[in-house]
C-alpha cells in the first residue's frame, strides 16, 4: 500500500513518520493483495493561538479497489489522534470485510436451498 503523508501547520519529523509506519502496518495487512491502494494521511495542527483541548487533527483516507474508507480525529496529542484514527480505519475494515463474508455465505446458502429443491428424494 502506499502511504503519502500530508502534513499542516506542524513540521513532520522522523519520529513521526516511523510512529505512522508502525501503526499502519496493521491496516496495511488487509490490503496486502490490492496493490492499487492508496492511503493518505493528513496531520495537522488546528489552530495556532491555542496550548490547550483539540488542537491536533488526524485523517486518513485509503482508496482501494474496492473500497473507500475515510477516518478522522481530533485530539490533544497527537500521538493519540493517529492512535485514534488507525483504530477507527480498522474497524471499518474489519466490519465491511465481515459485511462481504456474510453476503456472500447467504448467497451460498440460498443457492443450496435452490439446489435442494430441485433434486428428488
Amino acid at each position: 500500500m502506499n502511504i503519502n503523508i500530508k502534513t499542516t501547520n506542524i513540521s513532520l519529523t522522523p519520529a513521526i513518520s516511523e510512529y505512522i509506519t508502525k501503526r499502519m502496518v496493521n491496516v496495511e495487512k488487509f490490503f496486502e493483495f490490492d496493490t492499487s491502494a492508496k492511503c493518505d494521511i493528513e496531520l495537522a495542527r488546528t489552530t495556532n493561538h491555542h496550548k490547550n483541548g483539540d488542537v491536533f487533527r488526524a485523517e486518513v483516507h485509503i482508496i482501494a479497489k474496492y473500497k473507500n474508507i475515510y477516518a478522522s480525529s481530533e485530539k490533544e496529542d497527537l500521538y493519540i489522534a493517529i492512535d485514534n484514527v488507525k483504530d477507527e480505519v480498522l474497524r471499518e475494515v474489519k466490519s465491511s470485510k465481515e459485511k462481504h463474508l456474510s453476503l456472500i455465505r447467504r448467497g451460498g446458502a440460498r443457492v443450496k436451498n435452490i439446489i435442494k429443491g430441485f433434486w428428488p428424494k
